[in-house]
């Protein structure tokens, strides 16, 4: 069985402003890469055979310290080491056009209702991309444990596709840092779990559910852009 833990990227500024990121590449801040070293420690309880990630800087440098828990990630300079991190482009987040760099009250205002926004790539068309995007990446790996590092938006579209019961409303956050575990079942992705909590039970102290999803609730629900 090919298992796959999505994680969205550690908190940027962008996601603490609350503005539109899509596929600017915009770099995590000192509680981003808190929360990705958080997610790593958990993710450590287990074995991983696999590290892939978006190529936005975001998603990577996320990458890079959980594969410095895990035992993968990039080689050190001058090794030849089996370490390294697989790019997977089309894993990288929703492109938002026009929309990119707005606040949701900037964003309101110049397209307000249905109004069409230039440029934003559908939801529909997302969830089509990364589904094939894993199913391949379990090709390329059959019967691994693998971690991926994406975004909120490619999340929420794949899960909406494939455990559209998952998501309550479209409101529930994905936080910066969460977990979020699927199963390849003749390369389809199946839920296992939204939030999964690696084995809660053992979770140190500092690292319960909350400050391991990336604490304050209230500021992600903007920023899985």
């Amino acid at each position: 069985m090919t298992l796959l833990y999505l994680v969205r990227h550690g908190q940027t500024d962008w996601n603490l402003q609350r503005r539109i990121q899509g596929s600017t590449d915009v770099p995590l801040n000192d509680t981003g890469r808190e929360q990705a070293a958080r997610a790593g420690r958990l993710l450590a309880r287990r074995h991983w055979d696999v590290l892939a990630s978006s190529p936005l800087a975001r998603a990577y440098e996320t990458a890079a310290i959980i594969g410095a828990e895990i035992g993968l990630g990039p080689a050190a300079e001058g090794s030849t080491g089996p370490r390294s991190i697989e790019i997977v482009p089309q894993l990288a987040e929703r492109a938002y056009g026009d929309a990119e760099g707005l606040s949701d009250a900037e964003l309101a205002r110049r397209f307000p209702g249905d109004t069409p926004v230039p440029g934003r790539e559908r939801r529909t068309d997302v969830a089509t991309r990364a589904i094939a995007a894993l199913a391949q990446l379990g090709e390329r790996h059959p019967g691994a444990a693998i971690v991926v590092v994406t975004h909120g938006g490619v999340i929420r579209s794949v899960l909406k596709r494939v455990a559209p019961g998952s998501l309550a409303h479209d409101g529930i956050p994905i936080s910066n840092g969460s977990i979020h575990s699927l199963e390849l079942v003749d390369g389809t992705p199946r839920l296992i779990a939204f939030d999964d909590p690696i084995e809660a039970d053992s979770v140190d102290p500092d690292l319960d559910s909350a400050t391991a999803r990336g604490a304050d609730v209230a500021q992600q629900n903007a920023a899985e852009r």
